[in-house]
C-alpha cells in the first residue's frame, strides 16, 4: 500500500475536549455482528463512543506541516468492547465499527492504519454544568448525548487499547494509546440519542432504559495516536 499521508506514527494530540461513553446496546445481536471473525465481542454487549474537538492546529504534533497536518477538527468515533484483550488496567480492548472526523488529512491517516475513517462532523455545547454533543453526517444529526457535571476536577491517566485490521494484509493490528486528562466530577448521561434510523450506526443505539456503564467529561486529555503499535499477540501488540 502506497502511503497517502506524509505524517509518521505516533502523533500527540494536547488539551482535547472530549466525551466518552459506555453502554448497553438495544440490540447486542446487531452490535456484536460489526465484530469481524477472530474477534469475541463482550458477553454483555458493551459498545462506545469518543465525541471530541481540537479547537486549534497547534494541539497536535504535526501542527506545523504544511500539507498534511490534522489542523482544527471534530471527530466521533464508536465500537465495539471485546473480551479477553484486557490491559494490564482491566480495560477492555475497542473495535472501531464508525469514525467520523472533519479532517480529510486525519481521515487518510487513519485509513492507512485500518480506521473506518469518513467524513463527518462533532460540536460539544458545554455551559451552566450540562453538555450537549452533536455529530453530523453531510450536516444532518445523527448522535446527540447529553450529560451534567460539577465544577471538580480529577486527573486520571491510562492506556487505551484499539484493535485494526491492516489494509493490506488483513492482520490484527494492536495500538496502545496512552492519556492523561482532567475530568469533571458529578458526571451523569441525561440522554443517548441515535437520531436517523435509516443510518447503519443505528445498530449501536442504547438499551431503554439507558444504561451507561462508564463515561466522562474532560475539558482537557492530552494522548498519543497511536502508541506502541504492532501485530496482536505480538510483544508491541500484546
Amino acid at each position: 500500500m502506497t502511503p497517502t499521508s506524509a505524517l509518521h506514527a505516533p502523533q500527540l494530540i494536547a488539551n482535547s475536549e472530549m466525551l466518552y461513553l459506555v453502554w448497553i446496546p438495544a440490540d447486542k445481536e446487531a452490535a456484536a455482528a460489526l465484530v469481524p471473525d477472530g474477534l469475541t465481542p463482550r458477553t454483555d454487549g458493551a459498545v462506545y463512543m469518543n465525541q471530541y474537538l481540537i479547537r486549534d492546529a497547534g494541539q497536535t504534533s504535526n501542527g506545523a506541516e504544511a500539507v498534511d497536518g490534522f489542523g482544527v477538527y471534530s471527530l466521533t468515533y464508536l465500537g465495539a468492547d471485546l473480551a479477553g484483550l484486557d490491559t494490564e488496567a482491566g480495560t477492555p480492548a475497542r473495535w472501531w465499527t464508525h469514525y467520523f472526523n472533519s479532517s480529510e488529512s486525519m481521515n487518510r491517516y487513519a485509513e492507512e492504519r485500518g480506521v473506518p475513517a469518513s467524513p463527518g462532523s462533532t460540536t460539544l455545547e458545554a455551559d451552566g454544568g450540562r453538555i450537549v454533543a452533536t455529530t453530523s453526517i453531510d450536516g444532518r444529526p445523527v448522535i446527540r448525548t447529553t450529560a451534567r457535571f460539577d465544577d471538580s476536577l480529577a486527573r486520571g491517566t491510562s492506556q487505551l487499547r484499539y484493535v485494526t485490521r491492516d489494509p493490506e494484509t488483513q492482520e490484527f493490528i494492536s495500538g496502545r494509546y496512552p492519556f492523561v486528562m482532567d475530568s469533571h466530577g458529578g458526571f451523569a448521561v441525561e440522554s443517548l440519542e441515535f437520531l436517523d434510523p435509516s443510518h447503519d450506526v443505528y445498530a449501536l443505539r442504547p438499551a431503554d432504559p439507558l444504561e451507561v456503564t462508564f463515561g466522562f467529561y474532560s475539558p482537557d486529555i492530552t494522548f498519543c495516536y497511536p502508541g506502541g503499535e504492532g501485530p496482536l499477540g505480538s510483544f508491541h501488540g500484546s
